[in-house]
């Protein structure tokens, strides 16, 4: 048996190792902790700047195929933390109190699976052991209140100020929908739908938050402009299918954040593929690669790959979605990676420091 390397040469070997979400180093995204060698066992402490909560199980395997040859022995024993903090937003806009980070989702089109998304997004980061909200900002179609399972529940206001916002598997959430029957139809002109966002993103009590999911309206007209100028927005996340009619209109979404000094984190590809619950036969229904060509053309991250399953469907029409009701499956899976490389990408990003100074008040005396 060969001898452990001393705990100078591992740090150093393990600062080399390059982290699958983060696309950097260990040493580049300054992650490392404290480490130390003793009785056969190498305890390593690492600091994220996203969700850790369950990533030991896949990190600790590559950590300890990438040190054998220095391990010699000895085991590796891993303590990981999270430290998520806010990024900076539109350089016009405030961040909002207490939420460190707004993450919008958006779609060029409508069908492409978007809230479906932005639910399981929301859903894997509370997962993951981050505080987390979600804001239904489809004012014309909200459908948050049916997949977050709070159908027919409305909010409540402790102060007559500011709206609750009602709680499910651990993520806040707010929609026009708690507001209005299902069945009216939301027959407003955009200035309307604006200030009516606008509202419920700032009249919510939304307490402190590491993540605001907002679910965009589809399309990249007049509403989603003025949206994307108004709310502060710390990245954005394309959702988009295969296909190239449906990529047309993602690219429009993209361009759209781009005019608006918002960044873009990368492009979900949504019905990626097709597998038969039946006899396993694997198919493309919408083609194939979009999403991935498309986030080359940009210089974006591809985030992920998401099924055509007919139990997500099921399980975000029964008020579950996939990573609340079977959280060990293969396509939960997607979409835990997806989450975890979007918080990655997010966390490489500038910082906004602007909360770090104290306000100056300047008085007559």
């Amino acid at each position: 048996m060969t001898q452990t390397a001393p705990a100078d040469a591992l740090r150093a070997k393990l600062s080399t190792y390059t982290d699958p979400y983060l696309g950097q180093t260990l040493g580049q995204a300054k992650c490392l902790g404290e480490l130390s060698v003793h009785s056969g066992i190498v305890r390593i402490e690492l600091t994220f700047g996203f969700p850790v909560k369950d990533y030991a199980v896949e990190l600790l395997p590559a950590l300890q195929s990438y040190l054998q040859p220095e391990l010699g022995g000895a085991r590796i024993e891993l303590a990981l933390q999270a430290n998520i903090t806010a990024h900076a937003v539109q350089k016009t806009l405030k961040p909002l109190a207490g939420v460190k980070n707004v993450i919008a989702v958006a779609s060029g089109k409508g069908g492409v699976g978007k809230s479906t998304t932005a639910a399981n997004l929301a859903l894997a980061w509370a997962a993951q052991g981050a505080r987390v909200g979600l804001l239904d900002a489809d004012i014309y179609g909200p459908s948050q209140p049916l997949m977050m399972g709070l159908a027919g529940q409305k909010p409540e206001s402790t102060d007559g100020k500011h709206l609750t916002p009602l709680r499910s598997h651990g993520v806040a959430v707010m929609s026009i929908g708690f507001m209005i029957d299902a069945e009216q139809p939301m027959a407003w002109r955009g200035p309307m739908v604006t200030q009516a966002l606008t509202q419920l993103l700032g009249e919510t009590n939304w307490g402190e938050l590491d993540y605001l999911v907002v679910d965009m309206p589809p399309g990249t007209g007049d509403i989603q402009l003025t949206l994307a100028q108004r709310v502060p927005v710390s990245g954005a996340v394309i959702v988009t299918t295969p296909q190239d009619i449906a990529l047309l209109d993602a690219r429009k979404g993209l361009k759209m954040f781009e005019k608006v000094e918002v960044r873009v984190l990368g492009v979900v590809e949504n019905m990626s593929v097709h597998v038969c619950s039946h006899c396993g036969h694997v198919e493309h229904v919408f083609g194939s690669g979009g999403g991935a060509r498309m986030a080359e053309q940009y210089g974006v991250q591809l985030l992920g790959e998401l099924p055509l399953d007919i139990r997500i469907r099921e399980d975000a029409d029964g008020g579950t979605p996939t990573v609340v009701a079977e959280p060990g499956s293969a396509r939960a899976q997607r979409y835990f990676q997806m989450a975890r490389r979007t918080a990655a990408r997010l966390s490489t990003l500038n910082k906004d420091y602007s909360r770090m100074f104290p306000k100056i008040t300047v008085e007559a005396t």
